[in-house]
């Protein structure tokens, strides 16, 4: 008996030895910093998702730090056997387990359900037209961790609350502790607002009643009709009548931003955006005017940080005077002609483009299944230069040449700056 207590003794110890020379299972990170694409000013990052069988899906993710709901495409939700149920407009299914970024799981549990876009068979790897992803992530998730978006670095970080260092100017900020939406005490021409902020918008907005104010008080700040460039959203049928100007100066919070180029808020959809927000709210700032800078958010603080990270002016709207709409089946349709200087900035009419054409290739490249912000870089470039443009209608193709124009052009003080230059 006594040589059995001993020998257990001795095997114990010999376990203990080993255990002790095991290397400790790796610890999952608490905070990551991946790649991020800039496209047609949203952040896109390469996110993880663990399917039924234990591997996993690779997929692009939307940051959408303005909006509270989850989003996936019908593809990924059949591929994460989820159950899926749909009315006329749309789809919905429970929200994945979660979601992993450079290694670091992001439970998805605590959302009620996803929504799912209600798309052909042809476009049900399709979050939205012209984007190129298949899940969102959105400001309800996000507001348990801290973030940090580095437009210059083109890189995302994510981390638990206090695991991120934050630099530059920062301020006290108003977050929805349910939705995570943020709005940041501003001020325009001295009169405080609330303005929110949205990186997973391509552009700002403003109020109608707002934008119109501004607009009849200073008639020379620069101003056209029609959503060319950032500000061809979504290709919304509306956008050729979108108002669109730039502002000579905002204050946010800790920043005073200049030339932000703004577009009025339709009154349905700003208030639906106000009933979000649960707070006054007079518009948002989206990534357009943001592209200079590292933007910190400190939920847990209700801190944001601003740190400037490069002088540059991203001529936006330096480009072809077109409104585009990206169709599911990949196509972009012309909605619009935007006028520059009073007159059609592209050739229209019989001869020329007609809403409801479809442009094909641009100096003969390809945009079928590009994204909406690869074409407007292949759109865009310097004043008076020619791009081709190979337009279909009716099963016909032909070409159209067009300038790039400037449009919204300078302040009175930067022209003035030029003169002296």
């Amino acid at each position: 008996m006594k040589l059995w207590i001993v020998a257990c003794a001795i095997l114990l110890l010999a376990n203990l030895s080993v255990a002790q020379n095991q290397p400790p299972p790796a610890s999952e990170p608490n905070s990551v910093t991946v790649p991020a694409a800039i496209d047609h000013n949203r952040v896109v990052i390469n996110a993880d998702m663990p399917l039924p069988n234990g591997s996993t899906e690779r997929v692009r993710a939307w940051m959408d730090n303005g909006d509270p709901d989850l989003s996936l495409s019908r593809r990924l939700a059949t591929l994460l056997g989820l159950a899926v149920s749909c009315n006329e407009k749309e789809c919905s299914s429970p929200a994945p387990r979660e979601m992993i970024i450079g290694g670091m799981k992001i439970p998805l549990s605590g959302v009620r359900q996803a929504t799912i876009p209600l798309k052909p068979v042809n476009a049900a790897s399709k979050l939205a037209p012209g984007m190129g992803v298949e899940i969102n992530l959105p400001a309800s998730i996000l507001r348990h961790y801290d973030v940090l978006v580095d437009f210059p670095g083109l890189k995302f970080s994510i981390g638990a609350p206090g695991t991120l260092h934050f630099r530059g100017p920062n301020g006290k900020v108003q977050v929805n502790a349910e939705t995570g939406l943020i709005q940041i005490p501003s001020q325009i021409e001295n009169k405080k607002y609330n303005l929110a902020l949205d990186m997973g918008s391509n552009i700002s907005f403003l109020s109608a009643d707002l934008f119109d104010k501004l607009a009849a008080a200073h008639a020379a700040w620069p101003r056209m009709i029609g959503a060319v460039g950032s500000a061809n959203m979504w290709g919304l049928d509306e956008e050729p009548e979108w108002k669109v100007m730039r502002l000579d100066r905002v204050q946010y919070g800790p920043l005073f931003l200049a030339n932000v180029v703004v577009v009025d808020f339709p009154k349905d959809r700003m208030d639906y955006f106000a009933k979000r927000a649960a707070v006054p709210t007079a518009g948002l700032i989206g990534s357009n005017a943001l592209l200079n800078y590292r933007v910190g958010l400190d939920y847990a603080h209700s801190t944001v940080y601003f740190e400037f990270g490069r002088t540059f002016n991203f001529p936006d709207f330096d480009v072809i005077g077109l409104i585009l709409r990206p169709e599911d089946d990949g196509r972009f349709t012309i909605l619009g002609i935007a006028d520059f200087e009073g007159k059609p900035s592209v050739a229209s009419g019989p001869d020329g483009i007609q809403p409801g054409d479809h442009l094909v290739t641009i100096d003969g490249i390809p945009v079928g299944g590009s994204t909406l912000g690869q074409v407007w870089n292949m759109l865009g470039g310097t004043p008076g230069q020619e791009r081709k443009l190979t337009i279909e209608r009716s099963g016909k193709q032909f070409t159209i040449a067009a300038q790039v124009q400037h449009f919204l052009g300078e302040l009175p003080d930067e022209k003035e700056l030029k003169k002296k230059k």
